[in-house]
């Protein structure tokens, strides 16, 4: 079963009493027959819930009303089977605290061109229905997603699929806690930002606690605990090393990591290697299990990324893809296939792994401290996208660039860390110069999982800004884009 079936998504299915009661029993059974071949279908990865046909301001409202209360409730799917007078959803609109899907379909693919006659022209109107419903949305300014196609395609079920992930990373970004330990890298500016604002405009309550609340909780850990996490990292890992004592202590600062985060419910967590006090290492392969096991981190106090990157795991939760936390290391400039490597000095997640990962101790080099054990691996290939979050002072700014993770043939021995080579679209030089451009951080989110629609729609859902660097970004239009987008976020404030 799909980890995201306890999200539910409401089928709300609109007409009017103007048609008789077989009708609006018509339409029941056919939104119910719908709803249950939705879930029978692994692709979909939610639960859609059926409700019974509304035809009327109150009936609309009703149930509006109870979808923003229900607390598994993640977003609402609307079809006009029929035509549905768009000024009954007028007050159920003025409600609306849920994501929106607005679908254009038809229970029949095809038009019974011998037997059509007005009844059959009464019950099935989408493409009459639909335009009125999508007229109240645009007159009141109130976000959706359209998707028009046959409700049995698999391309339209894919579409409604890849909605419901956004639905459900805006869903727990609403209730997400960041731990912040320690502060931001100093001097940096594109890993802070305005956490009120983050919390105001995305739910993330991103608290601060001190190095010394985390020593505690290192030194109260067990040899019993330590040896049971020892157990864990043998089940997935392959020890590569016979400092034994340096994955102790990595399995130490786990232990304590996680009692932390599950007693203070906190879903993503960043570090800072410039303030470790009396920790004797730097958080590596600890920080890389706990992202494993779905908790989002980011390094040097980059608490945006920490949660975005918890976000599109739990978007994610049932694909096998991988996500990771990333930074933009390196160029290789071959002008035939110009290529970014990305890796972290020690925190890159092993779900982006193509081959079981190696424990290893090497010195870092940074931190001052002794030398951590960490997880090496190559990454696996195929296309994946990069994401990070910005702060631009009146907004903040989503950025995506498509990308095709390569294979990595050439071994790297002096470098003793997990690292993904990838093909940033449309080119190196393109896509850097975009990014660039656009403001975009060192610090991203990749993920072989996700697609650029997904996160367009989670940033339209949570109404930020939306940059998207693929195969066909060409640099003038995107310096126009990004003008436009200036004047038009201002106007909107």
């Amino acid at each position: 079963m799909s980890a995201l079936k306890k999200y539910e998504f409401w089928f709300v299915v609109g007409s009017q009493d103007l048609y008789g009661e077989d009708v609006l029993k018509t339409v029941d059974q056919h939104s119910k027959i719908m709803v249950d071949e939705w879930n029978a279908d692994p692709s979909i990865p939610c639960t859609l819930v059926f409700k019974p046909v509304v035809r009327n301001s109150d009936e609309i409202y009703k149930v509006i009303t109870e979808a923003n209360n229900a607390p598994r409730c993640a977003g609402i799917i609307t079809w006009m089977h029929t035509f549905s007078p768009s000024k009954m959803w007028i007050r159920g609109f003025s409600v609306l605290q849920k994501p929106l899907l607005h679908i254009n379909t038809q229970f029949n693919r095809d038009i019974p061109w011998e037997s059509i006659d007005m009844d059959f022209m009464n019950l099935n109107q989408s493409a009459h229905g639909d335009r009125e419903h999508g007229f109240i949305l645009a007159r009141m300014r109130i976000p959706q997603k359209v998707i028009s196609g046959y409700w049995k395609d698999a391309g339209m079920r894919d579409r409604m699929a890849r909605w419901m992930r956004a639905a459900v990373g805006a869903f727990e970004s609403r209730r997400l806690r960041v731990l912040r330990i320690s502060d931001n890298m100093r001097e940096v500016a594109v890993t802070d930002g305005d956490k009120v604002e983050a919390h105001i405009k995305f739910g993330w309550q991103v608290d601060h606690y001190g190095v010394g609340d985390i020593i505690r909780m290192v030194e109260a850990v067990t040899e019993k605990e330590i040896d049971a996490q020892m157990e864990q990292y043998a089940e997935v890992y392959d020890m590569a090393t016979e400092n034994l004592e340096a994955v102790r202590y990595q399995a130490r600062e786990e232990v304590a990591l996680r009692k932390f985060m599950e007693e203070e419910k906190f879903g993503a967590f960043h570090t800072n290697f410039q303030d470790l006090q009396q920790l004797r290492q730097l958080p590596g392969l600890a920080a890389q299990d706990l992202m494993r096991l779905g908790y989002g981190f980011a390094g040097e106090g980059d608490w945006k990324t920490a949660a975005l990157c918890r976000i599109m795991k739990l978007m994610a939760a049932d694909c096998t893809g991988g996500t990771a936390f990333m930074e933009d290391y390196t160029y290789n400039f071959d002008p035939e296939c110009g290529m970014n490597m990305g890796a972290h000095m020690l925190e890159v997640c092993p779900s982006v792994a193509a081959e079981r990962p190696k424990i290893k101790v090497v010195p870092l080099g940074i931190g001052d401290r002794e030398d951590p054990a960490r997880l090496t691996f190559k990454a696996k290939s195929g296309p994946a996208v990069l994401a990070t979050i910005i702060d631009m002072g009146d907004r903040f700014r989503m950025i995506v660039n498509d990308v095709e993770c390569q294979e990595q043939v050439h071994e790297m021995p002096n470098l003793p860390v997990a690292a993904v080579l990838w093909k940033p679209l449309p080119s190196l030089e393109t896509s850097a110069e975009a990014w660039i451009y656009a403001g975009g951080a060192h610090h991203s989110v990749i993920s072989y999982s996700l697609t650029a629609e997904e996160l367009r729609d989670f940033a339209e859902i949570m109404d930020i800004e939306f940059i998207h660097i693929g195969r066909e970004t060409e640099i003038n239009e995107l310096r126009k884009e990004l003008t436009w987008n200036d004047l038009i976020w201002k106007l909107k404030k």
